[in-house]
C-alpha cells in the first residue's frame, strides 16, 4: 500500500496560478518501487479526468485541455509529483486527484485537493 499527500489546492482568480504537490510513501515497510505519477481532476457532475502523468524516465503526457498551461514534474528521490498550474480557467475548477502506480501494490488513489478558479 502506498499513502499519498497533496497540498496546495485553493482559490484562484482566472489567469492566475497553483502549484499542487503529491508526496508518495509506503505503509508497509518493504520497498516499494513507483511507476508513473499523474494528477486527475473531477468537476462537478462530471467524470474524472487524466490532467497528466508521468513516468519514471519523466515522460509527461497532458490532456488536450491543459497543454501549454500545466505541466508535470517528479522528484524520484522524493516520490513526489507537481502539477504546476498557469493561466486559470473557471473549467479547471474541480478536485485533484494524485494517481500513484506503484509495482506491488497497481493504482493509488489520493483523498484529493480542491482547486476553484474564479471568474
Amino acid at each position: 500500500q502506498v499513502q499519498l499527500v497533496e497540498s496546495g489546492g485553493g482559490l484562484v482568480q482566472a489567469g492566475g496560478s497553483l502549484r499542487l504537490s503529491c508526496a508518495a510513501s509506503g505503509t508497509s515497510g518493504r520497498i516499494f518501487v513507483i511507476n508513473t505519477m499523474g494528477w486527475h481532476r473531477q468537476a462537478p457532475g462530471k467524470q474524472r479526468e487524466l490532467v497528466a502523468r508521468i513516468d519514471s524516465s519523466h515522460n509527461a503526457k497532458y490532456a488536450d485541455s491543459v497543454k501549454g498551461r500545466f505541466t508535470i514534474s517528479r522528484d524520484n528521490l522524493k516520490d513526489t509529483v507537481y502539477l504546476e498550474m498557469n493561466s486559470l480557467k473557471p473549467e479547471d475548477t474541480g478536485v485533484y486527484y494524485c494517481n500513484v502506480q506503484e509495482m506491488w501494490s497497481g493504482n493509488n488513489w489520493g483523498q484529493g485537493t480542491q482547486v476553484t478558479v474564479s471568474s
